[in-house]
């Protein structure tokens, strides 16, 4: 029997349950800001290499009042092997600039306000409202699109287009959740040149098992 996109989006969700019942975000923070200057760090790097460099960062500069009076060349010393560490540095001391001169020091907990801030996009934006305060998101990142392709999910590489495809499919109180499963099913199993298909769980409901 032929499955809706609705239906598939569903069982996906049930059994990337099971796979991975207790994933979170592969970042680690402990303040709002920190999680919003990790994941401008991850643009185009691995969250474990994040993680190596933040501890560091985050004690040298322990406040969004400290990131917003750093110099940026400080700031670049600490995060060069993130790439592109000159554009994010800049970024970094800018937004928090912006938090603290328009948002009271705080975490702004809407995408359209989220998205404002230098260096943070709609990917940037969902995480930060869902992972920060709770409410629906679709975390569209290189994985979540590539998975949700092969799966028949979605169509396009379009990170927009893809989340308002995702959107109109998976329960809102499900898709942050989903997106951080279907990272961690992306690192795991389906990687980008050399999917696992034997080993994957959704092999059966899979449109496109075996793509590269």
């Amino acid at each position: 029997m032929r499955m809706t996109k609705k239906a598939r989006a569903l069982e996906v969700i049930e059994r990337l349950k099971k796979d991975y019942p207790d994933v979170k975000c592969a970042l680690t923070y402990q303040k709002p800001h920190e999680l919003l200057i990790s994941v401008r760090l991850s643009a185009q790097c691995t969250d474990k290499r994040v993680n190596l460099v933040t501890p560091a960062l985050f004690k040298r500069f322990p406040s969004v009042n400290a990131f917003a009076e750093a110099d940026v060349s400080e700031v670049e010393e600490y995060i060069k092997s993130c790439g592109l560490f000159h554009t994010k540095a800049q970024d970094i001391v800018e937004m928090c600039r912006m938090l603290r001169d328009i948002y009271g020091g705080k975490v702004p907990d809407t995408i359209e306000e989220l998205v404002k801030l230098p260096g943070v996009g709609r990917k940037t934006a969902n995480l930060i409202v869902g992972d920060l305060y709770g409410k629906p998101a679709v975390v569209c990142d290189t994985h979540v699109i590539r998975l949700t392709n092969r799966l028949g999910l979605s169509e396009g590489k379009d990170a927009s287009q893809v989340e308002r495809q995702l959107r109109a499919i998976v329960p809102p109180e499900e898709g942050l959740m989903l997106c951080h499963r279907l990272v961690w099913h992306g690192r795991e199993v389906c990687s980008a040149r050399s999917p696992k298909c034997g080993e994957c769980s959704l092999n059966d409901i899979c449109k496109n098992k075996g793509a590269r």
